[in-house]
């Protein structure tokens, strides 16, 4: 066990300087001088004196090599200095951890509702499999699949806000403005943990362990709970973790549709003002969060799998 923990952690400290590699060169794959796209932010002016732009390259370091010049950002930004964002003039750390924070929350509320839905709903699917629970199950699965978030929030908002009157259209003021978005952001994941669910439950179902459970005189409700929701819990905590890695800055369209200050929306106004601090800080977060989300899950479906305590060992 403590082996494949071991490997996690290796693959996680590489895939992490690969990112550290990859957003150290997002500016070298923009046209122009960076020094130029910096001058060019503050003042505005097409026609910058040469000497300006050189005396900028110079004080930035970026008249050195690139390694060099790679070391340099590396040692800031470990310590949490991505520099000063070209459009609000702040320092790019502080917009990324208050537009994550927001995504957080954001993500979160969305995927614990749709998994409070999703496993008692599954789980009574799978254990009258052709029932009319499971009938309806399908029937919604597929519906929610089929929803794009895009087509959702506008309409939520048309009934919501414009005919009942009873949330706000747009914003980050109150927990009410969380409602739509995470409405919006929560049905494919609802679905998609509904149909994991009943899958790994009917396993479960049929595993001999629910059967001698049976056998000990417990009902078919009790044995699944007390022994079988575990296990067939997993699957769905991979799924979880995955959609969450995955919503944190993939909710671009919900973000600027109900103008929600998250890191979807942050990279969306960097992308459209060529904020090359603010993307290469947010693409760090972004990335190395997902990939330190998984690492843990990895880990923790390691540490609650007895099969794969069991094959390798402590």
């Amino acid at each position: 066990m403590w082996k494949i923990i071991l490997q996690r952690v290796a693959i996680l400290v590489m895939m992490l300087f690969i990112v550290s590699v990859a957003a150290f060169c997002v500016p070298l794959l923009s046209d122009g001088d960076p020094a130029r796209t910096i001058l060019l932010s503050r003042v505005s002016d097409l026609d910058l004196a040469p000497e300006a732009v050189e005396a900028l390259r110079r004080e930035l370091g970026l008249d050195r090599p690139l390694p060099v010049q790679y070391l340099s950002w590396l040692g800031s930004a470990l310590q949490g200095d991505f520099g000063y964002s070209f459009a609000s003039r702040q320092p790019v750390a502080a917009e990324i951890t208050r537009a994550l924070g927001v995504s957080i929350t954001l993500a979160l509320s969305a995927l614990g509702v749709a998994l409070l839905v999703a496993l008692p709903l599954g789980t009574a699917a799978a254990m009258r499999p052709g029932g009319k629970v499971d009938g309806f199950t399908t029937l919604l699965i597929q519906t929610l699949v089929a929803t794009p978030e895009y087509w959702f929030a506008p309409v939520s908002v048309l009934v919501f806000v414009l005919w009942l009157g009873i949330l706000p259209s747009a914003g980050w003021q109150s927990w009410e403005s969380l409602i739509l978005p995470a409405m919006a952001l929560m049905l494919r994941p609802m679905a998609y943990f509904t149909q994991v669910t009943r899958a790994a439950m009917r396993e479960v179902i049929a595993a001999p362990y629910i059967t001698a459970a049976r056998a000990r005189g417990l009902s078919m409700n009790e044995a699944v709970v007390h022994h079988g929701l575990r296990n067939g819990s997993l699957p769905v905590v991979t799924f979880f973790a995955l959609w969450f890695a995955g919503l944190l800055g993939g909710s671009v369209v919900i973000e600027v549709i109900f103008a929600v200050p998250g890191m979807g929306r942050l990279l969306y106004e960097a992308v459209v003002n060529n904020d090359v601090p603010v993307l290469q800080g947010g693409f760090v977060a972004l990335v190395g969060l997902s990939i330190l989300i998984n690492t843990i899950t990895d880990v923790l479906y390691v540490l609650f799998n007895p099969a794969m305590r069991g094959s390798h060992g402590h």
